[in-house]
């Protein structure tokens, strides 16, 4: 990469991480869960291929598209409030049994707070199943904040989630960076005024990565965190020049 995809930013204070797809893989637990679901309302099983395709967008719509090819319009409408409640009742016994923490994660979220950045999780996943999982493996200590899709009143890709992060990092939107495997998180990222840059690995609604118009690809969490610290860097040479 000859440039960098942060050029024209200002000093980045602030990195708002997505959770699901970007720091764990957590498709096995929603199929677990979706399946303990379904199979009490003696519906046909799904399977982690599926679910990719729905993962973050929140557990509304993922419910909604579970749903969706198994029942008539009319039954899945009229079965929504259980499912969910189900769902939800179903994926608190098992949430982070089946995660995995994808590679350079935690070095990552380190490499980032040792050069001054600010870290809070920005996701659509329901804020105690993200505090609870963020706690399992040891993440926790990284974030200053925690946001949940429940945790404003509306989710990513509005950017009501990102700009309440940044109020509660005291960080104005255009110093800091957003950082997700999906759509949904630039899309976010962009309509607050913020950088945006996206990791390969993840879901993207079953979308190939390369369909995101985001400021930037970096190969993991760690890459982030090194990007980062050049740009803070060439701006802070740039500034002592002057």
């Amino acid at each position: 990469m000859t440039t960098s995809p942060l050029n024209g930013a200002p000093r980045i204070e602030a990195a708002l991480i997505d959770l699901d797809g970007t720091m764990v893989d957590t498709a096995d637990d929603f199929t677990a869960g979706l399946n303990a679901m379904l199979a009490q309302l003696d519906a046909e099983e799904t399977t982690r291929e599926e679910v990719m395709r729905y993962v973050g967008k929140g557990s509304e719509n993922l419910i909604q598209c579970v749903l969706t090819p198994r029942f008539s319009a009319d039954d899945a409408n009229a079965r929504f409030d259980e499912a969910l409640a189900l769902y939800q009742a179903e994926y608190a016994k098992i949430n982070g049994r089946h995660t995995r923490l994808y590679p350079d994660v935690d070095a990552g979220l380190r490499a980032m707070r040792e050069a001054g950045v600010k870290l809070a999780c920005v996701t659509n996943k329901p804020c105690r199943f993200a505090v609870e999982l963020l706690a399992q493996y040891g993440l926790s200590g990284h974030f200053s904040a925690v946001f949940g899709g429940d945790s404003v009143p509306r989710k990513k890709p509005d950017p009501a989630p990102m700009l309440a992060a940044c109020a509660a990092l005291g960080v104005a939107p255009r110093a800091a960076v957003a950082i997700g495997d999906s759509e949904n998180d630039a899309l976010a990222g962009r309509a607050a005024g913020m950088a945006t840059l996206t990791v390969p690995y993840g879901y993207n609604h079953g979308n190939a990565i390369q369909t995101i118009e985001s400021d930037g690809i970096v190969d993991s969490l760690l890459a982030a965190a090194r990007l980062i610290a050049a740009h803070n860097s060439a701006g802070s040479a740039a500034r002592s020049a002057i």
